[in-house]
């Protein structure tokens, strides 16, 4: 049996969920791919009870140029290191996992030009609603379409406030601070609130649907900290629930219009009985006509879930 030896950069909330899925699931994972998964290095200064030590290190040079780890997964969150760790990997022959739409978005083409330069996967399914498989549904089962629109709920913070203040009645600074305490929001809650990370996932599915990049920062954008009750009312009054949407759209001379920003949709949509912290991306393609994935979009085990299913893509194809 093939063994595929994992190093893991950074061992939070998307790491530790991935982690335990690695080792509860191990032998449905064998299973199903026929290699033996290991985890074999852990970079992180903080230690768990429930890891064995020896798998610890501090030095990234024992997850990104050791001969003996195969597939690198990259849970640090941020642009920077992440970015260049994942390069460094890719050019020292390993595949990449990751779930950091941040890095993923502003890097693309960097990224997934290093993965074909040194002939490794370079996959990111976590990094675009969580748990949702859409990314590789429009890789695989949708690769046949021309996809002429994609619209998406793809942050949790952001419709969780929305959910509150439609149903309560609430304030935006009240469900904030609702949110806050139940760990649905940073205590900075701007680059969820502002758009910014609806941005770096929209610039992910406009790369994967229309082959275009469109850098996050190019990507109009606008958040939900100035929404107040009479906003939320009078789309109630025209049938509509306001939620914040990533929108993207195919141009009959081939450009893509893009946004982020709150949008009525109305109460009919699918789109519409998306709450609280729930994600879902809804596509058009010109053969499967309208199609909406819908599922948890954040989390450790949801997020967990999407990154070992490109770990077992990968184990397979070796």
């Amino acid at each position: 049996m093939k063994t595929l030896k994992i190093g893991i950069l950074g061992l939070g909330t998307v790491g530790g969920g991935t982690y335990t899925i690695l080792t509860k699931n191990k032998e449905i994972i064998e299973k199903r791919t026929g290699c033996d998964v290991q985890v074999a290095r852990i970079l992180d200064r903080f230690q768990k009870p429930d890891v064995p030590e020896y798998l610890y290190t501090e030095d990234p040079d024992d997850v990104l140029t050791s001969k003996d780890i195969d597939l690198v997964i990259e849970t640090l969150g941020g642009i920077e290191p992440a970015c260049s760790f994942m390069v460094q990997a890719m050019k020292h022959g390993k595949h990449v996992v990751t779930a950091n739409k941040a890095a993923v978005a502003a890097n693309y083409e960097l990224l997934t030009k290093t993965a074909k330069e040194n002939n490794v996967k370079f996959l990111y399914e976590a990094s675009v609603g969580g748990g949702i498989p859409v990314l590789t549904a429009m890789q695989n089962a949708l690769q046949g379409n021309n996809f002429l629109e994609v619209m998406g709920i793809v942050n949790g913070t952001t419709n969780y406030i929305l959910t509150k203040m439609t149903e309560d009645g609430a304030d935006y600074g009240e469900v904030l601070k609702d949110a806050q305490a139940k760990g649905f929001a940073e205590a900075d809650p701007t680059a969820d609130v502002e758009g910014i990370d609806v941005a770096n996932k929209l610039s992910i599915l406009i790369a994967l649907a229309f082959d275009q990049y469109i850098p996050p920062t190019e990507i109009p954008t606008t958040g939900i900290s100035a929404i107040t009750k009479a906003d939320i009312d009078a789309a109630a009054a025209e049938g509509c629930k306001l939620k914040l949407i990533a929108h993207a759209t195919l141009n009959p001379d081939g450009t893509v219009k893009a946004s982020v920003a709150p949008e009525k949709i109305a109460n009919t949509h699918p789109l519409a009985g998306v709450s609280n912290e729930f994600n879902a991306v809804y596509i058009t393609g010109d053969m499967v006509d309208e199609v909406m994935f819908y599922g948890k979009g954040a989390g450790a085990l949801p997020t967990g879930s999407a990154i070992v299913g490109d770990i077992i893509s990968v184990a397979k194809s070796l």
